[in-house]
């Protein structure tokens, strides 16, 4: 799955089940502060990621996710690494 094709679906996703105002979503916002998600939404987020990318998700792989552009880096390698295997 290309990096372009990834990062659409996540942008889809936080508009159509998260609420997440289009324009708000650029790669320096901030997923708490400008996004609005709270640890609710992180739960929601991790159903969602591993129901569209078909990966496991480990509640320490967000320690260090803050902005939109961390958290697409991070799906794409996780993605990517993958399609590896």
């Amino acid at each position: 799955m290309e990096k372009k094709e990834i990062i659409e679906r996540i942008h889809t996703f936080l508009v159509d089940e998260f609420e997440v105002e289009a324009d708000k979503i650029v790669p320096e916002a901030n997923l708490k502060e400008t996004l609005g998600l709270d640890s609710l939404d992180y739960i929601d987020l991790v159903v969602v990621i591993e129901s569209n990318f078909a990966f496991k998700v480990k509640p320490e792989d967000f320690a260090n996710i803050t902005t939109f552009q961390d958290f697409c880096d991070y799906v794409v390698s996780r993605v990517n690494a993958k399609e590896l295997v």
